[in-house]
């Protein structure tokens, strides 16, 4: 949002000079909005220096409707946290500007961020105050109108918004009305954030943030910071990652994520896990430093894992015309079902758990045999990391009865629930993590079929029939208890068990812990050599 500098319309003397008197302001916050887009200035800060310059004129009736001040009103109420206590405030002042300009640009804003709900607001106020009579009422009409076809959107039957049955409430937690509804209620949570730099300008640095001018070894600044682009770690419909080095320096590694358009729902899930999942676990999740928030664009700054997915490792035994030997398939089984047990507990659903959002982590120590049964020492650092948050879903702004009905549309993945049309709730990555399994046991995705049980119900199991010398009743015992779960169940305890049965195996056998250990160490030496 840029301020103009050019002459007042209205040239009169007086209004002349009452512009020259602002003329020193708007250079001020024009500066500050510089730095804000580079990181140099906070939002708050941007706030009081508009606030301040408002006060001083707002009384003034030689420009209270002058095209630059209005617009120093909507860069007020963008970076206000509390919009009804900002209402009120200018209520109570008698300082609404009575130019019907401002009310028709700042709804246009709202709406075009998606905040729905204050730009309704903003058009009843401008009309209320008899700001601009008719002119006012018809961008308000055909505002409606736009916010009818967006509700017609959303409605059930395009599965876009909330359905309700019984008493229930389904949500498709990543329709487009739902998720703008969602970074609206978290709003000025998100302006709290440490490391979180929102501009209301597009992207303007000299290096344009495409796959084809960001080629290895160029340099692009973001908040005052160098990052010099190294290759592409990944690419998506939405959104590229790159690995990039800060000021050049090779020891400080970190992933560039760039989306567009901008996405800060993912800051915001990377900001919850830090406040809700506790220090010894946190690694396995991901870490973010900081997202920079263009009107065009959001880059994600993240940390960087350079030993490749676990996509990567399967993929290592398929082009050799093999599978994952089973005990490591039972490892990295014991940390998947570890990591939904956490997140589960804390309110949190990933959304989108595969083998490509699997980092592999390493630990630097040896591995011993005693500590692999409490997960201790080398241990804890070993693992996997589960990253990309974008389809992440936070319970706790849902209420408590809140059940989803939505598709993810991920062939291969799409639960059993999404699949017949049925609610559900953590199933979609537990599902997740079966596929995961299958794939490393099998090598191929996982298809299902209903069979019938001995006390003739339906139970969902895979197609694939395991190898005789597998452990078939671990198995068997998984993936009859995770693909027939109910939508309301709470499955931390389910997890819980399934996983402790996986530990107790391999505790059971040193031999099979040691043989585990050698594996990890020739992945380790094949995959990062390769």
């Amino acid at each position: 949002m840029a301020v103009a500098l050019s002459a007042p319309a209205d040239p009169s003397s007086a209004a002349a000079a009452a512009a020259a008197d602002l003329v020193p302001w708007l250079r001020s916050v024009s500066e500050a909005l510089a730095d804000v887009n580079s990181g140099g200035c906070s939002v708050a800060d941007l706030n009081r220096l508009v606030s301040d310059c408002i006060a001083a004129f707002r009384d003034d009736l030689r420009i209270r409707n002058d095209p630059r001040f209005l617009k120093l009103w909507i860069i007020y109420l963008d970076t206000c946290e509390d919009f009804e206590s900002v209402v009120k405030e200018m209520d109570d002042s008698m300082s609404w500007p009575n130019d019907p300009l401002f009310y028709e640009l700042y709804a246009l804003f709202l709406e075009a961020r998606g905040q729905l709900h204050e730009a309704v607001k903003v058009y009843q106020m401008g009309i209320a105050r008899h700001a601009g009579g008719a002119r006012l009422q018809k961008a308000q009409a055909a505002f409606l109108d736009r916010l009818s076809h967006i509700i017609a959107t959303a409605s059930p039957k395009a599965d876009n918004g909330d359905q309700k049955k019984l008493g229930e409430t389904y949500v498709n937690p990543w329709s487009t009305y739902t998720m703008n509804d969602l970074l609206e209620k978290i709003r000025s949570q998100l302006m709290k954030y440490d490391g979180y730099y929102l501009s209301p300008k597009a992207y303007s640095g000299k290096v344009a943030l495409s796959s084809r001018n960001l080629s290895r070894n160029k340099v692009i600044e973001i908040g005052r910071k160098k990052y010099q682009i190294k290759g592409c770690a990944g690419q998506g419909g939405f959104a590229q990652v790159f690995k990039a080095h800060v000021d050049s320096n090779p020891d400080e590694v970190v992933a560039l994520k760039i989306q567009k358009p901008g996405f800060p729902w993912e800051f915001h899930m990377y900001r919850q896990l830090d406040l809700r999942i506790v220090d010894s676990l946190r690694h396995a999740f991901g870490f973010a430093y900081r997202m920079h928030v263009y009107a065009d664009c959001s880059i994600l700054i993240c940390d960087y894992l350079s030993h490749g997915t676990l996509q990567d490792a399967i993929n290592s035994y398929l082009v050799n015309g093999k599978t994952m030997e089973e005990v490591l398939c039972i490892y990295y089984t014991i940390e998947m079902l570890r990591m939904l047990e956490t997140l589960h507990a804390v309110g949190i659903i990933h959304g989108d758990f595969k083998a490509d959002n699997l980092l592999i982590r390493y630990a630097r120590d040896d591995l011993s045999i005693n500590g692999f049964v409490d997960h201790s020492g080398p241990w804890s650092a070993q693992g996997l990391c589960l990253v990309d948050w974008g389809r992440g879903i936070d319970l706790h702004l849902f209420p408590d009865n809140t059940i989803f009905k939505g598709d993810c549309r991920t062939s291969g993945f799409r639960c059993v629930e999404m699949q017949e049309d049925k609610p559900w709730r953590y199933q979609v990555d537990i599902y997740g993590l079966c596929v995961v399994v299958h794939m490393m046991l099998h090598g191929s995705y996982m298809e299902i079929e209903k069979r019938i049980s001995s006390d003739g119900s339906y139970l969902y199991q895979p197609k694939s029939t395991f190898k005789r010398y597998w452990n078939v009743d671990l198995w068997k015992n998984m993936f009859t208890k995770l693909l027939n779960m109910g939508p309301g169940n709470h499955d931390m305890t389910l997890l819980r068990s399934v996983r402790q049965s996986f530990e107790d195996y391999m505790s059971s056998n040193k031999q099979l812990i040691q043989k585990l250990k050698e594996l990890l160490v020739r992945q380790r030496s094949s995959l990062c050599s390769a």
